[in-house]
Protein backbone atom coordinates (compact mmCIF):
# COMPACT_ATOMS: atom_id res chain seq x y z
CA UNK A 1 0.00 0.00 0.00
CA UNK A 2 1.36 3.45 -1.07
CA UNK A 3 0.01 6.98 0.45
CA UNK A 4 1.31 9.88 0.76
CA UNK A 5 2.03 12.17 3.31
CA UNK A 6 -0.61 14.04 3.10
CA UNK A 7 -3.08 11.48 2.89
CA UNK A 8 -1.94 9.49 5.95
CA UNK A 9 -2.15 12.93 7.50
CA UNK A 10 -5.94 13.37 6.75
CA UNK A 11 -6.42 9.53 7.66
CA UNK A 12 -4.64 9.81 10.71
CA UNK A 13 -6.50 13.61 11.80
CA UNK A 14 -10.14 11.88 10.82
CA UNK A 15 -9.58 8.62 12.67
CA UNK A 16 -9.38 11.01 15.74
CA UNK A 17 -13.15 11.13 17.74
CA UNK A 18 -12.13 14.68 18.59
CA UNK A 19 -11.88 15.93 14.50
CA UNK A 20 -14.84 14.54 13.63
CA UNK A 21 -16.63 16.30 16.43
CA UNK A 22 -15.36 19.36 15.80
CA UNK A 23 -15.39 18.93 11.74
CA UNK A 24 -19.23 17.62 12.88
CA UNK A 25 -20.36 20.64 14.69
CA UNK A 26 -18.33 23.37 12.40
CA UNK A 27 -20.81 22.28 9.82
CA UNK A 28 -23.99 24.08 11.08
CA UNK A 29 -21.86 27.45 12.27
CA UNK A 30 -18.57 28.76 12.75
CA UNK A 31 -17.40 28.19 16.54
CA UNK A 32 -15.22 29.33 18.48
CA UNK A 33 -12.47 27.33 20.37
CA UNK A 34 -14.39 27.89 23.65
CA UNK A 35 -18.00 26.89 22.31
CA UNK A 36 -16.38 24.13 20.68
CA UNK A 37 -14.90 22.89 23.85
CA UNK A 38 -18.25 23.29 25.77
CA UNK A 39 -19.81 21.44 22.61
CA UNK A 40 -17.39 18.32 22.65
CA UNK A 41 -16.78 18.29 25.81
CA UNK A 42 -13.25 18.39 26.41
CA UNK A 43 -10.24 20.75 27.25
CA UNK A 44 -9.79 24.20 25.28
CA UNK A 45 -6.27 22.72 25.67
CA UNK A 46 -7.40 19.75 23.15
CA UNK A 47 -9.79 21.94 21.21
CA UNK A 48 -6.48 24.39 19.88
CA UNK A 49 -4.15 21.76 19.29
CA UNK A 50 -7.35 19.73 16.83
CA UNK A 51 -7.86 23.00 15.43
CA UNK A 52 -4.38 23.90 14.34
CA UNK A 53 -3.68 20.30 12.63
CA UNK A 54 -7.26 21.16 11.12
CA UNK A 55 -6.31 24.05 9.78
CA UNK A 56 -3.05 23.51 8.32
CA UNK A 57 -4.69 20.38 6.63
CA UNK A 58 -7.75 22.98 4.96
CA UNK A 59 -10.35 21.18 7.29
CA UNK A 60 -11.38 23.86 8.84
CA UNK A 61 -10.73 27.61 8.54
CA UNK A 62 -10.14 30.35 10.60
CA UNK A 63 -12.01 33.97 10.37
CA UNK A 64 -11.78 36.71 12.99
CA UNK A 65 -15.50 37.57 14.56
CA UNK A 66 -15.74 41.31 15.31
CA UNK A 67 -18.02 42.32 17.97
CA UNK A 68 -20.32 45.76 17.98
CA UNK A 69 -17.58 46.46 21.09
CA UNK A 70 -14.69 46.00 19.15
CA UNK A 71 -13.04 43.28 20.73
CA UNK A 72 -12.35 40.08 18.08
CA UNK A 73 -12.12 36.13 18.60
CA UNK A 74 -11.22 33.26 15.93
CA UNK A 75 -14.12 31.31 14.74
CA UNK A 76 -13.68 28.15 12.90
CA UNK A 77 -15.98 26.43 10.39
CA UNK A 78 -15.61 23.01 7.97
CA UNK A 79 -13.59 23.94 5.35
CA UNK A 80 -14.68 20.34 3.45
CA UNK A 81 -18.09 19.17 1.83
CA UNK A 82 -17.38 16.35 0.89
CA UNK A 83 -14.12 13.33 1.08
CA UNK A 84 -13.79 10.61 -1.25
CA UNK A 85 -11.16 8.10 -0.37
CA UNK A 86 -9.97 5.63 -3.70
CA UNK A 87 -8.07 2.37 -3.24
CA UNK A 88 -6.88 1.28 -6.65
CA UNK A 89 -3.48 -0.38 -8.30
CA UNK A 90 -2.09 -0.39 -4.37
CA UNK A 91 -2.96 3.16 -3.71
CA UNK A 92 -4.96 5.05 -1.37
CA UNK A 93 -5.60 8.55 -3.16
CA UNK A 94 -7.84 11.58 -0.76
CA UNK A 95 -9.97 13.99 -2.73
CA UNK A 96 -11.34 16.77 -0.62
CA UNK A 97 -14.13 19.16 -1.81
CA UNK A 98 -13.37 22.69 0.14
CA UNK A 99 -15.48 25.61 0.66
CA UNK A 100 -13.86 27.98 -1.03
CA UNK A 101 -10.22 28.71 -2.49
CA UNK A 102 -7.52 31.25 -0.63
CA UNK A 103 -8.62 34.00 -3.27
CA UNK A 104 -12.30 33.52 -2.45
CA UNK A 105 -11.48 33.31 1.37
CA UNK A 106 -9.14 36.69 1.18
CA UNK A 107 -12.35 38.33 -0.93
CA UNK A 108 -14.67 37.52 1.62
CA UNK A 109 -12.56 38.37 4.66
CA UNK A 110 -12.03 41.35 3.34
CA UNK A 111 -15.25 42.16 2.16
CA UNK A 112 -16.03 41.69 6.27
CA UNK A 113 -13.79 44.06 7.40
CA UNK A 114 -14.63 46.97 4.73
CA UNK A 115 -18.02 46.64 5.79
CA UNK A 116 -17.32 46.62 9.72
Amino acid sequence: MSTDHRADELLDLLGEERVRQILAATSRDPLSAKELSEECDVALSTIYRRVEDMVANDLLVEQTQIETDGSHHSVYEANVDHIDVDIEDGTIDIKMDVREDAAQRFSRIWTDIRDT
